[in-house]
């Protein structure tokens, strides 16, 4: 084997360097990897997650849910936002630096001369970690689309898509249907195809049942009831399951839960999980940077809303939320983004702006982010900042106790943040 960097930061930045390009879609390179380095069948139940919005959170649930059942489950998710171990968890806990390190001398090994994206690289590794560890489940989330995105090489014995929206539009096309195409990629023939929206494009199902997968979607095969106190599932088979409210925050995370509790039950012939234990994971299940709140003389509110779909829920959220002062907001995002469409619904909550441009080689300049959103925000954006901390400093500096301060966009935002506020 030949010597690879010492150190996760060493092999993270070396990830970086392998291949021309942050992002490469397709299926080919990162398979031969994966062949070369496990031919034989993984041996455990996949759940894959897909979708523009609430992937995570529907990845999270599940995770908790089978914990909460006592099952030893695998989980897969992207991007971080403090630390990279972040996205490979065993048994609910990220694995080690040395885990990850092992795992990425063997890819190392493996890709020969083959090029790998930094997100093909840890897919890789993090597949191979679970196939070693031999877990009772795994669930994956894809990075970017579906179809060709490297998360697609494991076959699934259940696909969710949570939802579809207008982003990543210069890979995944520029309408609802054509995005809807490539995030039905992972859809296999004969397995359950949850789709986790009402009105999603109608291509999303079309796809599944082209694929001759088994659609289960959410306002059809699987309804979401009101009842005092919480909710009702009405589901396969027209089970009636009464559930309670899920620890995340927001009305659409019912539509999340309903989906993650349908894949799981998609799979009780080899994981049974009781009632009891649906409901106990639900309570617990949590995730950083979504509508997060951190109490305070100043509160804070970390979110990750990084398109127009987000932002939406975000607001409907805050609508919910009291705040005894002002709200000031600090908002950074990937050059890809439409900030318009984020800052739009947000406008009513937000007293102030600060403007910012974060660590991430693919940030959207702040001169660029200030012009495209002074016609919008006009006197109400307080100033341009080259650094998330910068922002937050500013706005800190402009709050009185009892004022709120929201940080909003990208996961390298929300993840400064949080390292300022003393992490996950």
């Amino acid at each position: 084997m030949r010597a690879g960097p010492v150190g996760l930061q060493a092999w993270l930045e070396w990830q970086l360097c392998i291949h021309p390009q942050h992002t490469a879609l397709g299926l080919e390179r990162v398979s031969q990897v994966w062949r070369r380095l496990r031919p034989e069948p993984l041996g455990f139940p996949v759940i894959t997650v897909g979708g523009t919005n609430g992937k995570g959170s529907c990845v999270a649930m599940i995770e908790a849910m089978a914990l909460a059942a006592g099952y030893r489950c695998g989980s897969y998710s992207s991007p971080h936002l403090v630390d990279y171990n972040e996205r490979v968890k065993l048994a609910g806990k990220p694995v080690s630096d040395e885990v990850l390190c092992s795992a990425f001398e063997r890819v190392e090994a493996a890709r020969e001369a083959v090029a790998l994206t930094y997100f093909e690289f840890g897919t890789v590794a993090a597949l191979d970690i679970f196939a070693r560890e031999q877990p009772d489940l795994v669930v994956l989330e894809v990075g970017l689309g579906g179809r060709l995105d490297a998360v697609n090489i494991s076959d699934s014995d259940v696909s969710v898509v949570t939802s579809i929206g207008l982003d990543h539009t210069a890979w995944l096309g520029e309408s609802l249907d054509a995005i809807a195409r490539e995030k039905a990629g992972i859809f296999r023939p004969g397995r359950p195809a949850i789709i986790g929206q009402r009105d999603a494009p109608a291509a999303l199902r079309q796809a599944a049942e082209d694929a001759c997968a088994q659609p289960i979607q959410l306002g059809r095969e699987m309804v979401v009831e009101s009842a005092d106190a919480g909710w009702i599932l009405r589901g396969l088979g027209g089970r009636r399951l009464a559930l309670p409210l899920p620890a995340m925050r927001g009305g659409f995370q019912l539509d999340n839960a309903a989906s993650a509790i349908t894949a799981l039950q998609c799979l009780a012939e080899r994981l049974p999980i009781s009632a009891a234990a649906l409901r106990a994971g639900l309570g617990r299940a949590l995730l950083p940077g979504r509508f997060q709140i951190v109490p305070g003389e100043v509160t804070w509110i970390l979110d990750v809303a990084h398109n127009a779909e987000a932002a939406g829920a975000l607001a409907a959220n805050l609508s919910g939320f009291r705040c005894d002062g002002s709200l000031r907001a600090v908002l950074a995002v990937l050059g890809d983004k439409l900030p318009e469409a984020i800052v739009e619904p947000l406008r009513p909550f937000v007293a102030d702006w600060y403007l910012a441009q974060s660590d991430d080689a693919r940030a959207m300049p702040v001169d660029e982010l200030g012009q495209r959103l002074e016609s919008l925000l006009g006197r109400s954006i307080a100033g341009g900042f080259l650094g998330v901390d910068s922002a937050i400093e500013h706005a800190l500096a402009a709050s009185r106790p009892g004022d709120c301060l929201l940080v909003v966009g990208s996961f390298t935002t929300v993840g400064q943040a949080l390292r300022r506020a003393g992490g996950i």
